[in-house]
């Protein structure tokens, strides 16, 4: 099989630090996002994620300042998240220097937010992400959480995907609540279930431990592999990992 796929570090923020990124090799000051991605596009990264993780508990926006930083230090498209609400923060977010903005928790509760930013600014620079976690009472076996994993809402996370998918949105962004952070693999069903139901590329997110991992979730369908704790903590090297996938006959940039 040959799959065309790429490789998306993600730097998780609180407060304008990276909260995962203590231990980044090669990096003064491992804490500052601007460093981290710098580092990543050194590394050979295809695309970066920004995620300020607490923005939509404490109900402001995304720190712009960071994202204007980023975007000068960084020689890939980079996708911002936390806080997005709606048309004026995403082109908030957009002006400060990001390529694409992704919604969780208003994507959801606001549904109608999905088509006016895509009007707006186009399809391309829209993703949205859904926090799954394991929900035997409902079809898919998935339930939808918002506020960062925190609240569950009954949804059915295929459904919700399906639903996504018919506004015309490019990119999904499923992360498993069970395998976040804890680098015992991807939740390839989450995956395979959103790659065949949905025409949007589907990113593999939450879980990512070893290079096995990252080849079994794009032989589900993921075309964006995103991981955080391998790459900060040095234990996966991107290079390596890009020379892996091709050699397992997965289209990569290397």
């Amino acid at each position: 099989m040959s799959k065309n796929v790429t490789i998306m570090p993600c730097l998780d923020m609180r407060d304008g630090r990276v909260v995962k990124g203590v231990h980044f090799v090669d990096i003064a000051d491992a804490g500052d996002p601007v460093e981290c991605a710098r580092a990543y596009c050194a590394a050979g990264a295809d695309e970066l994620a920004l995620l300020d993780i607490n923005a939509t508990v404490e109900n402001r926006g995304t720190l712009l300042d960071v994202v204007r930083r980023t975007a000068q230090a960084c020689t890939v498209p980079f996708t911002v998240g936390g806080g997005i609400r709606d048309v004026r923060t995403a082109g908030e977010v957009l002006s400060a220097g990001a390529n694409k903005v992704s919604l969780s928790s208003a994507a959801f509760r606001h549904p109608e937010v999905i088509p006016e930013i895509i009007k707006e600014f186009g399809a391309d620079v829209l993703t949205v992400a859904i926090d799954v976690d394991v929900n035997p009472a409902l079809p898919s076996g998935y339930e939808v959480y918002v506020d960062g994993g925190r609240t569950a809402t009954g949804a059915d996370a295929l459904e919700w995907a399906k639903r996504v998918d018919g506004y015309g949105v490019k990119v999904i962004l499923p992360t498993s609540k069970a395998g976040d952070g804890a680098r015992t693999g991807y939740d390839l069903p989450v995956i395979r279930a959103m790659a065949q139901a949905c025409q949007a590329s589907i990113v593999a997110s939450g879980g990512a431990g070893k290079m096995e991992d990252f080849l079994a979730a794009a032989q589900a369908g993921a075309e964006i592999l995103l991981a955080a704790s391998v790459f900060h903590f040095h234990l996966i090297d991107i290079g390596e990992l890009k020379a892996y996938l091709k050699a397992n006959d997965i289209d990569v940039r290397l």
